[in-house]
Protein backbone atom coordinates (compact mmCIF):
# COMPACT_ATOMS: atom_id res chain seq x y z
CA UNK A 1 0.00 0.00 0.00
CA UNK A 2 1.67 3.45 -1.09
CA UNK A 3 0.97 6.91 0.17
CA UNK A 4 -1.76 7.84 -1.39
CA UNK A 5 -3.78 4.84 -0.98
CA UNK A 6 -3.29 5.09 2.47
CA UNK A 7 -4.10 9.06 2.49
CA UNK A 8 -6.73 8.24 0.42
CA UNK A 9 -8.50 5.71 3.41
CA UNK A 10 -7.57 8.10 6.03
CA UNK A 11 -9.53 11.07 4.27
CA UNK A 12 -12.37 8.40 3.47
CA UNK A 13 -12.80 7.80 7.14
CA UNK A 14 -12.46 11.58 8.35
CA UNK A 15 -15.23 12.38 5.62
CA UNK A 16 -17.67 9.71 6.40
CA UNK A 17 -17.14 10.19 10.10
CA UNK A 18 -17.48 13.94 9.52
CA UNK A 19 -20.70 13.87 7.49
CA UNK A 20 -22.24 11.17 10.10
CA UNK A 21 -21.40 14.09 12.90
CA UNK A 22 -23.00 16.40 10.68
CA UNK A 23 -26.19 14.60 10.20
CA UNK A 24 -27.16 13.07 13.92
CA UNK A 25 -25.20 15.94 15.78
CA UNK A 26 -27.69 17.67 18.38
CA UNK A 27 -25.86 21.03 18.45
CA UNK A 28 -26.17 22.94 15.33
CA UNK A 29 -22.93 25.06 16.28
CA UNK A 30 -20.93 21.64 16.23
CA UNK A 31 -22.73 20.06 13.01
CA UNK A 32 -21.38 23.49 11.07
CA UNK A 33 -17.66 22.48 12.83
CA UNK A 34 -18.03 19.34 11.46
CA UNK A 35 -19.24 20.16 7.97
CA UNK A 36 -16.17 22.95 8.13
CA UNK A 37 -13.97 19.56 8.69
CA UNK A 38 -16.36 17.52 5.80
CA UNK A 39 -15.43 20.18 3.42
CA UNK A 40 -11.57 20.16 4.11
CA UNK A 41 -11.77 16.42 3.58
CA UNK A 42 -12.80 16.83 0.51
CA UNK A 43 -10.44 19.39 -0.55
CA UNK A 44 -7.94 16.89 0.46
CA UNK A 45 -9.41 14.62 -1.76
CA UNK A 46 -8.97 16.94 -4.83
CA UNK A 47 -5.30 17.20 -3.61
CA UNK A 48 -4.88 13.66 -4.20
CA UNK A 49 -6.07 13.83 -7.28
CA UNK A 50 -3.95 16.66 -8.52
CA UNK A 51 -6.57 19.42 -8.60
CA UNK A 52 -5.28 22.14 -6.89
CA UNK A 53 -7.70 24.54 -8.91
CA UNK A 54 -10.45 22.79 -6.94
CA UNK A 55 -9.12 22.01 -4.04
CA UNK A 56 -8.26 25.51 -3.25
CA UNK A 57 -11.75 26.78 -4.56
CA UNK A 58 -13.44 24.30 -2.07
CA UNK A 59 -11.21 25.71 1.14
CA UNK A 60 -12.00 29.29 0.27
CA UNK A 61 -15.78 29.20 -0.58
CA UNK A 62 -17.36 26.57 1.14
CA UNK A 63 -14.89 25.94 4.08
CA UNK A 64 -13.93 29.33 4.55
CA UNK A 65 -17.02 31.46 3.10
CA UNK A 66 -19.89 29.26 3.75
CA UNK A 67 -19.25 27.98 6.76
CA UNK A 68 -18.07 31.60 8.31
CA UNK A 69 -21.93 32.48 6.66
CA UNK A 70 -23.64 30.05 8.49
CA UNK A 71 -21.80 30.22 11.98
CA UNK A 72 -22.77 34.03 12.14
CA UNK A 73 -25.95 33.23 10.89
CA UNK A 74 -26.52 31.08 14.05
CA UNK A 75 -24.85 33.59 16.17
CA UNK A 76 -26.89 36.40 15.31
CA UNK A 77 -30.46 34.01 15.13
CA UNK A 78 -29.43 32.68 18.95
CA UNK A 79 -28.86 35.98 20.01
CA UNK A 80 -32.12 37.76 18.42
CA UNK A 81 -34.21 34.47 19.15
CA UNK A 82 -32.27 33.74 23.09
CA UNK A 83 -32.74 30.08 23.09
CA UNK A 84 -30.46 27.66 22.29
CA UNK A 85 -30.81 26.32 18.50
CA UNK A 86 -30.91 22.62 18.41
CA UNK A 87 -31.48 20.24 15.55
CA UNK A 88 -33.48 17.49 15.33
CA UNK A 89 -32.75 14.05 13.67
CA UNK A 90 -36.34 13.11 12.63
CA UNK A 91 -36.84 10.03 10.51
CA UNK A 92 -33.62 8.93 10.88
CA UNK A 93 -34.50 5.05 10.37
CA UNK A 94 -36.01 5.41 6.83
CA UNK A 95 -33.11 8.15 5.87
CA UNK A 96 -30.62 5.25 6.89
CA UNK A 97 -32.77 2.52 4.83
CA UNK A 98 -32.76 4.78 1.50
CA UNK A 99 -28.94 5.68 2.26
CA UNK A 100 -28.34 2.01 2.91
CA UNK A 101 -29.57 1.47 -0.58
CA UNK A 102 -28.02 3.50 -2.51
CA UNK A 103 -24.96 2.94 -1.03
CA UNK A 104 -24.96 -0.44 -1.83
CA UNK A 105 -26.10 0.31 -5.38
CA UNK A 106 -23.24 3.03 -5.80
CA UNK A 107 -20.96 0.33 -4.45
CA UNK A 108 -22.12 -2.51 -7.06
CA UNK A 109 -21.98 -0.18 -9.88
CA UNK A 110 -18.08 0.79 -8.95
CA UNK A 111 -17.29 -3.13 -8.67
CA UNK A 112 -18.60 -4.00 -12.37
CA UNK A 113 -16.24 -1.02 -13.91
CA UNK A 114 -12.73 -1.67 -15.06
CA UNK A 115 -10.40 0.43 -13.49
CA UNK A 116 -7.37 2.01 -16.02
CA UNK A 117 -4.00 0.86 -15.27
CA UNK A 118 -2.72 4.21 -14.56
CA UNK A 119 -4.20 7.87 -14.64
CA UNK A 120 -5.05 9.91 -17.56
CA UNK A 121 -2.33 12.30 -18.71
CA UNK A 122 -2.65 15.90 -17.11
CA UNK A 123 -1.72 19.02 -19.27
CA UNK A 124 1.40 20.78 -16.89
CA UNK A 125 -1.10 23.87 -15.77
CA UNK A 126 -4.01 22.38 -14.90
CA UNK A 127 -5.40 25.68 -13.31
CA UNK A 128 -4.46 27.70 -16.76
CA UNK A 129 -6.70 24.99 -18.59
CA UNK A 130 -9.55 25.10 -16.41
CA UNK A 131 -9.47 29.14 -16.96
CA UNK A 132 -9.04 28.65 -20.54
CA UNK A 133 -11.93 26.34 -20.77
CA UNK A 134 -14.25 27.91 -18.67
CA UNK A 135 -13.89 31.51 -20.29
CA UNK A 136 -14.26 29.99 -24.32
CA UNK A 137 -16.04 26.95 -24.21
CA UNK A 138 -17.99 27.83 -21.51
CA UNK A 139 -18.08 31.68 -21.66
CA UNK A 140 -22.02 31.48 -22.00
CA UNK A 141 -22.87 29.34 -18.80
CA UNK A 142 -20.04 31.30 -16.88
CA UNK A 143 -22.05 34.92 -17.43
CA UNK A 144 -25.27 33.22 -16.82
CA UNK A 145 -24.13 32.10 -13.95
CA UNK A 146 -22.61 35.14 -13.05
CA UNK A 147 -26.65 37.33 -13.78
CA UNK A 148 -28.06 34.18 -11.59
CA UNK A 149 -25.78 34.84 -8.78
CA UNK A 150 -26.12 39.30 -9.06
CA UNK A 151 -30.03 38.40 -9.00
CA UNK A 152 -29.98 36.14 -6.09
CA UNK A 153 -27.99 39.01 -4.49
CA UNK A 154 -30.57 41.44 -5.18
CA UNK A 155 -32.94 39.38 -3.84
CA UNK A 156 -31.54 39.15 -0.94
CA UNK A 157 -30.45 42.48 -0.10
CA UNK A 158 -34.55 43.38 -0.64
CA UNK A 159 -35.39 41.04 1.52
CA UNK A 160 -32.86 42.16 4.32
CA UNK A 161 -33.97 45.95 4.20
CA UNK A 162 -35.39 47.07 7.17
CA UNK A 163 -39.47 47.74 6.56
CA UNK A 164 -40.23 51.24 6.15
Amino acid sequence: MNADVLAFWVLAVVLVGSALAVVLTKNLFHAVLWLALALTGTAGVFLLLDAEFLAAVQLLLYAGGIVTIVVFAIVVTERLVGERISQTSRRIVGAGAISGSLLAMLVRTIAQQRVPPAPPDMPADLTRAVGETVLTRFVLPFELLAVLMLAGLMGAIYFARPDD
